[in-house]
């Protein structure tokens, strides 16, 4: 057994049950409020989307946010920067030796129209501890939770109707700096773009398809599977063009008696 398995309606409840942060109302310590609404002026309140059929793919939005530390470890201020390409040298740490985090936390909207942040200061502090055990220096949590207010606030009108999704938000953290032998990178940028994405589990309380993994292995002991590093994820893709299946539920890799669902 894969210890106890919860139904989806206990997920839920027990996800709504823990703390949200108000968007509009909650201060940023030591910074300024990301109050950006009066900065972004858009011609509608929402975007002009299929909001009744969003999947859970890249939806270009309008804004991303980004900024950079050098040697000295620390990070400027950083701001909001149109959505796009981004330049890359290629003997960057990341591309190289895949030194780099990211994250994932979602937006939601109320039915008063005002938007919510599922614990973005947990986000914060598990890429804190990923930095630490990739060699790069991670950006404080005040700043970390502006920046993925600022991102939002931006791109408000990307959030989803109440009921239709959320607006999903994506942290990076990069080694961006050359280094031409293993070595930590000499510069890293922390950046976060976002795009709409529909429910979870579209159909509901519908059986989903499973594939239980003994073969490879996501996580090893002593390794990086206890962090939320780019290079994880890597090993999936092979797995995920066999068949239709909506997650991997992967075995422990020692003992193979415990088990973890996700892809």
């Amino acid at each position: 057994m894969c210890g106890t398995l919860l139904s989806l309606m206990q997920i839920r409840n027990r996800l709504y049950s823990m703390s949200l942060l108000p968007l509009r109302k909650a201060r940023c310590m030591g910074r300024r409020e990301a109050s950006l609404a009066s900065n972004y002026t858009q011609t509608s309140e929402f975007a002009d989307l299929d909001w009744e059929n969003l999947g859970f793919g890249l939806v270009q939005t309008d804004y991303m946010y980004t900024t950079k530390c050098g040697p000295d470890g620390n990070f400027d201020k950083g701001g909001m920067v149109p959505f796009g390409p981004i330049e890359m040298n290629p003997a960057s740490g990341v591309l190289n030796y895949g030194q780099g985090l990211f994250e994932g936390l979602k937006a939601y909207r109320k039915t008063d129209g005002s938007i919510l942040l599922f614990r973005p200061m947990e986000n914060a502090m598990r890429m804190q501890t990923g930095a630490e055990r990739m060699c790069m220096p991670a950006p404080p949590v005040e700043q970390f939770v502006d920046a993925v207010k600022q991102t939002v606030l931006a791109n408000k009108r990307w959030v989803p109707p109440t009921g239709k999704g959320s607006l999903y938000i994506r942290p990076l953290l990069v080694g961006s700096g050359a280094v031409l032998g293993l070595a930590p990178a000499p510069e890293y940028t922390f950046l976060i773009f976002a795009s709409p994405v529909g429910n979870y589990f579209k159909e509901g309380l519908a059986p989903i398809n499973l594939i239980v993994e003994d073969k490879f292995h996501r996580a090893t002991p002593g390794g990086t599977g206890g962090v939320k590093t780019i290079g994880n994820y890597a090993s999936v893709i092979m797995l995920l063009t066999l068949g239709p299946l909506f997650m991997i539920c992967w075995l422990e890799s020692t003992t193979t008696l415990r088990c973890i669902v996700g892809i």
